[in-house]
């Protein structure tokens, strides 16, 4: 990893990154337990997986007639890298690609997908680790193999919003699942930015998820995240994600900063959020309305289950037709 300040060049890369008054919102958030790490300035710009879904179907489909517009198009974006039960030994995977990523200057985007009782409420992308305790080695793992190396995570997409057939000790089981998760990264991997998720803005109140946040301790985090796996439009998500700070803010003294998923919110939502046809791929780099970044944290083209336009998939599953119609929105 290079190692050589960048005054200029993580300035510029920032600059892309944030709305004006978005860095100095950020730094006053943040609380001091994340205020020495530096992702950004540490790295030349976010690393693109070489061997994504869509590159790799790409790749090994040359001939078929979508696949140079997915390549250029989906392929040869940053995106980032979901973790779970699939990925088999958890230190050696995430150490091989925040390896990748380090040997090649770039910040990496790492998704920790493993929670006991994943997705209970809606059921398609259900799963985890077995109990708690068995979560505790697997996400203490996670952060030792990313270390002292660069890196933003996402802890667990849907974790906060997805309460309504929980009980109150379950939320309470998961709350300590969450906020254990946030220690293990500020011990073993001093340089990531965690993010909790705060879902988007149709599911539960901007307060409620204050609320949720901070039950999962948020304090301790770097920030949250919005629309993963959704479609709704960056404005939106803003107004949300800035009613959150709002609230976290009035009830808990603190706000943070949050970033937006931009992959499929192209065209926004159609108030559907499993497979639905005619969405589009959105924009990353460019900011605006409080959002730290905009980034593309689910990959166009995986399923979302077996319903709507990916009939017949399961959740994950690379689907090229669906992510060449989202290049064009139709």
């Amino acid at each position: 990893m290079r190692r050589l300040l960048r005054t200029l060049a993580a300035s510029a890369f920032v600059c892309l990154l944030l709305p004006l008054g978005a860095g100095q919102q950020a730094t006053a958030a943040a609380p001091t337990a994340t205020a020495s790490a530096d992702p950004i300035g540490m790295t030349s710009g976010f690393y693109v997986d070489p061997y994504s879904t869509p590159a790799a179907w790409a790749a090994a489909n040359p001939g078929d007639g979508r696949a140079a517009a997915i390549r250029d198009n989906i392929a040869s974006r940053p995106m980032a890298r979901w973790f779970g039960s699939w990925s088999g030994n958890i230190g050696a995977a995430v150490g091989s690609y925040v390896g990748a990523a380090d040997a090649a200057d770039k910040l990496p985007v790492l998704i920790a997908y493993n929670i006991p009782g994943r997705d209970a409420c809606g059921g398609h992308s259900g799963g985890g680790a077995g109990t708690p305790s068995a979560y505790r080695t697997w996400i203490s793992a996670f952060a030792s193999a990313i270390g002292s190396r660069p890196a933003l995570v996402v802890i667990e997409p849907d974790s906060l919003g997805d309460f309504s057939c929980l009980n109150q000790a379950q939320i309470d089981e998961r709350n300590a699942m969450l906020k254990d998760a946030l220690a293990q990264f500020a011990a073993h991997a001093p340089n990531t930015w965690t993010y909790l998720d705060a879902g988007n803005p149709a599911w539960i109140s901007a307060a409620t998820m204050a609320q949720h946040l901070d039950g999962a301790g948020a304090r301790q985090a770097h920030g949250f995240s919005l629309n993963i796996s959704n479609y709704y439009g960056t404005g939106e998500n803003s107004a949300y994600g800035n009613a959150v700070n709002g609230s976290l803010s009035a009830s808990h003294g603190y706000a943070k900063p949050y970033v937006i998923d931009t992959s499929r919110n192209g065209n926004g939502s159609n108030g559907a959020w499993c497979n639905p046809g005619g969405r589009r791929t959105g924009a990353v780099g460019q900011t605006g309305g409080g959002a730290e970044m905009l980034l593309w944290l689910k990959t166009p083209g995986e399923s979302d289950g077996d319903c709507g336009v990916g009939a017949g998939s399961v959740a994950g599953q690379f689907l090229p037709e669906v992510a060449y119609k989202m290049i064009y929105g139709y």
